[in-house]
């Protein structure tokens, strides 16, 4: 609560500033420290064929969101202070009519009212401290190119998602994180997590934390180049670990490693592949790897539609299938500068969320945003 408690400290002392202080700033020069933003996703979801039985629902999810700048406040440099909130609300297609072991959609996440970002950065020169409450998947573990997708696979690494407490959608959890740019194109991050975020039941709106003995830890580290192999075209190449302890759980010390690059190799294709593994010993899902690509700019006409394609194959120890393989193709259909549209089909092999064997699924969603 201290966070919050700062973080709100922070909020009055510059509304009383405002309040007090003449605006002595010329019209043409003045910025605005605060940015308010607001964002829709729904998806309308059909299992077609297999899974656990044939229907549809629909999933949305909202957002709001507020930036402040300390540097435009006239306080300090390099302070920036953001918070984000979500509601998440409709049916769940994974779980009551697909049964995959990741989500064909990434925003299902049942009905919920939380608070998902409330944290405070400041840059010090080539280094950046970031502390409150954050999601894992923001800095870690992300592909740009594989951000299109809807299934989950190409989100945050399910080796990590599942296999430990990762503070990802919808529940995320108090960090501290450091950002330092060793060089041109190199990049270390580490973070330390709370090792057990409290659950919706216990925390319903994500506003009362704990940090005890008994919570653990989570800590990541990430080493990115963010260079091309293609002479002046874009890439990025990230190695990362992930180490959990908990002590009062039955494995008490997990862990893992992931891969992920991005990589122009024309001004219209981008490729992307992850790959992440864990011990097999003590965990169910020791494995996945995938990728796929995205086709931009092929139309004068409409510069910012795309179209992708991709594949994900994740192991198991403990399967009626023994693994899952997702092939997701999707288009995305930017209608105005706010509003898209992404028609999206899903083939799914052994769907393994159940412990039953579940014939293959096809799945078909359309998704609609609006970005304010």
């Amino acid at each position: 609560m201290f966070v919050m408690a700062a973080c709100l400290a922070v909020a009055v002392s510059v509304a009383a500033k405002t309040a007090t202080t003449p605006d002595t700033t010329p019209p043409a020069e003045k910025e605005n420290p605060l940015t308010f933003g607001a964002s829709y996703t729904g998806d309308m979801v059909a299992n077609l064929s297999g899974g656990i039985k044939r229907g549809g629902t629909y999933m949305g999810l909202a957002n709001l969101t507020l930036h402040f700048d300390t540097e435009k406040a006239g306080w300090w440099k390099g302070g920036e202070l953001y918070i984000k909130g979500g509601n998440s609300h409709g049916g769940e297609a994974s779980a009551n009519l697909i049964g995959d072991f990741q989500k064909a959609s990434n925003i299902e996440a049942g009905n919920h009212t939380f608070l998902y970002e409330l944290w405070y950065r400041q840059q010090l020169g080539p280094v950046s401290l970031c502390v409150g409450l954050q999601d894992l998947n923001a800095d870690y573990a992300s592909s740009s190119n594989g951000a299109l997708f809807n299934n989950s696979y190409f989100g945050i690494h399910s080796v990590c998602s599942e296999n430990v407490p990762a503070p990802v959608y919808p529940l995320t959890a108090l960090a501290l994180n450091v950002h330092w740019q060793i060089a041109d194109h190199w990049h270390w991050r580490t973070a330390f997590f709370d090792g057990r975020p409290d659950p919706f039941e216990q925390n319903p709106y994500n506003v009362k934390w704990s940090l005890t003995a008994n919570q653990g830890y989570l800590a990541l580290t990430e080493l990115e180049w963010d260079g091309s192999l293609v002479k002046g075209l874009a890439g990025s190449y990230k190695l990362g670990t992930y180490y959990h302890h908990s002590p009062i759980t039955e494995v008490t010390h997990n862990y893992g490693f992931y891969i992920v690059a991005d990589q122009d190799i024309t001004r219209q294709i981008s490729l992307f592949t992850q790959i992440g593994f864990s011990p097999k010993e003590y965990n169910n899902h020791f494995f996945c790897a995938g990728g796929g690509g995205t086709f931009k700019n092929f139309s004068r006409k409409r510069p910012d539609d795309m179209i992708g394609l991709a594949a994900n194959h994740a192991c198991f120890r403990h399967s009626p299938g023994g693994h899952e393989t997702v092939i997701e193709a999707i288009y995305h259909f930017q209608a105005t500068k706010q509003i898209y549209f992404r028609p999206d089909l899903q083939y799914i092999i052994h769907p393994s969320g159940t412990d039953q064997r579940l014939d293959n699924a096809l799945v078909a969603t359309l998704r609609m945003g609006f970005e304010f």
